[in-house]
This record gives C-alpha cells, structure tokens and sequence, in this order.
C-alpha cells in the first residue's frame, strides 16, 4: 500500500532555519558553542561587537572574546539552500557583487574578483590562488565561485625567542586564495613552504592580535582588518613561532 504522507511546505521548517536577529533565512549559519543557538554569521558577529552574551538566551558566551566560540555549519547551509529554492545563487550573487564594489583599485584598474571553483587548497599551491584557472573542481566541491583575496604574510621577528631563526621571510611574501580559507591552511602552507618540523608551531596574527585556526581570511578582513581602520591592501597577516606563555 502506497505511503499517503503530506507535502510539507518550506514555511513549515522556518522555525528552523531562520535567524533570530534578522528574522531571515540563515545565511553562513554560525552556531555558538556554549549554547548551540545558530544565527547567520553577519549578524551574530555584529551582536558580538557590543555584548559578550547569547542574543538568544542571554548566556556570557565568553569574557573577552566570543567570536572564539563561534562554529560555522556547513550542513545546516547546504541543507537550507536545498529547501529554499534559488537561494544559494541570491547569495552568491549578492557576495560576487559586493566584492567588486569593494575590491580596490591597482595601477589606476578596478581589481576584477575571480570566482573560481576551487576547495580549500593543497598546501603545495599558493593557497588556491594563481594558475588554478583550468580546475573546475566538480559540481560537489563546496567552493564554488568563491571571492578571492589578496593577503601578505610577513615574518615578525623579535619575539625573543631562542627558536626565531628558524623562521624567514618567505621568498613570495603575497599571495591570493580563496577568502574561506582558514588560519590552519595558512599554518600548513608556511609549515611547508619554510621546510619546518611537523612538531613546530606557528602564531598567526593580525593587527598584533593572534588568530584562532578556524578564522577564514573573510571574518579576518571583516572583523580585525577593516573595522579597525585599516584602508591598505591587501591585508597583511603577520606569523612567529608560537609563544608559550606557561
């Protein structure tokens, strides 16, 4: 006997996959781990900008830094996007968009963004940037049509620590890779690229302030880079060996 179950329309799951601040659909669901409450990225980092506690259920997330305590949901987004029709191309129309208005100008040229579809790079590549062109990447990779961003790395010496020879300078010091790529990619790719043991460790900062290894480049740009002023480009991230404050 055949199943004679109802339809289900998408409203009935909005309870589910709407954010709580801005009463839309989740974009870049972020949940928060102390709670497990889930709001979009943009907005649950803004809320973080003037209060430590849960918008929700008005738990201090952390004492200093809450944005440590965010997680991104990659599941619950792909889940959304298959629920809500058209979506996922919205979204990734309006990021290609704001991108372009926002890219600045070299040599006198609008910088064109170039959406690619790549996935977090090989630590062997210049973090996903450069020659990748040809590499459509397939239609399950996650990455697709990503914002690229330019980045600069530089050594920070001076750090008194008796291991700092053994970090240099790289001999490219720019590169440019998918803006969701995070601080333990960038940790893997100087790893590789200054021949260092697998034992050592890197601090990765910006703006003097050290990075948690699931920051993407994007909340970095967003979050430390351009909301304190910095108007330079591209954003420049500074690396060390890892201070042990015990």
């Amino acid at each position: 006997m055949a199943a004679t179950g109802r339809k289900h329309l998408v409203r009935d799951f909005n309870h589910f996959i709407t954010c709580y601040l801005c009463r839309g659909y989740l974009i870049k669901p972020t949940t928060v781990t102390e709670c497990l409450h889930t709001f979009c990225k943009g907005c649950i980092v803004q809320h973080f900008e003037d209060s430590n506690d849960c918008p929700k259920c008005g738990i201090q997330v952390h004492e200093t830094n809450p944005l440590e305590m965010l997680r991104l949901d990659n599941t619950l987004e792909e889940i959304i996007f298959k629920l809500v029709p058209g979506l996922r191309e919205q979204e990734e129309q309006q990021e290609v968009e704001f991108w372009k208005k926002n890219q600045p100008r070299e040599n006198g040229q609008a910088e064109t963004v170039r959406c690619q579809r790549i996935g977090l790079p090989d630590v062997g590549d210049d973090c996903g940037g450069g020659d990748d062109d040809d590499d459509d990447g397939g239609d399950e990779d996650y990455h697709r049509s990503d914002p690229q961003i330019a980045i600069c790395l530089d050594c920070l010496r001076n750090t008194g620590q008796s291991e700092e020879s053994t970090v240099t300078d790289l001999m490219k010091r720019f590169i440019r890779c998918s803006s969701r790529v995070t601080v333990g990619t960038i940790k893997k790719f100087l790893s590789l690229k200054l021949k260092l043991p697998s034992s050592y460790e890197l601090d990765v900062l910006c703006n003097g302030e050290i990075m948690g290894r699931d920051h993407t480049l994007e909340f970095i740009y967003m979050t430390r880079w351009r909301l304190h002023g910095e108007n330079t480009y591209p954003m420049v991230l500074e690396y060390r060996p890892r201070i042990d404050f015990g």
